[in-house]
């Protein structure tokens, strides 16, 4: 295996922009040994079980990955063996927050209009996920996370109250220093790899 990459930091006195930290994260990123990013999805999944045990919200809301995101598939598989109830997020607007289906593992899948997986049969829910797993570009050491400046995740947590509890998704070389800007809504918990 490799070792992980390296991520420019920025410090109070040198901010980097965001647009141009998303493309080095996402470089980064890309650039993880696949062995590598085996390992640690693996473990990020089992924390992940771990808090599921110990929490068991009546409902979770997952993602489907993309662009190199942690995949977390095999516990996705073992949550709902376990009786978890998953959701996907579902892009309903451009500009609004997210909506969440049902899903079942093993359903046949189809692509949005952003190309993002959702259930081919969507079943759209009233109620909300009480805890999401959020999947993050990059993360800072406060808990922001930056994601690919779409702002679906920001709206989502502005818009629902009570707020759900939230499991941000990352791998700890992502965790950089930046700005948050008056939107960002830190989120409960990084998960990691190494924590």
């Amino acid at each position: 295996m490799t070792s992980a990459p390296r991520i420019p930091r920025s410090d109070a006195n040198s901010p980097v922009q965001k647009a141009d930290l998303r493309k080095q994260l996402l470089t980064a990123r890309r650039a993880i040994d696949s062995g590598m990013r085996a390992a640690w999805d693996h473990a990020i999944g089992t924390q992940v079980i771990a808090w599921w045990k110990a929490a068991q919200p009546a409902a979770l809301g997952v993602y489907w990955p993309l662009r190199d995101e942690p995949d977390l598939h095999a516990a996705y598989a073992e949550l709902s063996r376990l009786g978890a109830k998953l959701m996907l997020p579902v892009v309903v607007e451009k500009h609004a927050a997210l909506e969440f289906a049902e899903w079942s593992i093993g359903e046949a899948m189809v692509k949005d209009a952003m190309g993002v997986a959702v259930p081919a049969d969507l079943r759209l829910q009233a109620a909300y996920p009480p805890a999401l797993l959020v999947p993050c570009l990059g993360f800072s050491p406060q808990g922001y996370r930056l994601g690919y400046g779409g702002g679906f995740y920001d709206r989502t947590l502005a818009r629902y109250d009570p707020r759900p509890q939230t499991l941000g998704i990352a791998y700890q070389c992502l965790q950089v220093r930046f700005d948050s800007d008056g939107h960002d809504v830190a989120l409960d918990r990084i998960v990691t790899e190494s924590a």
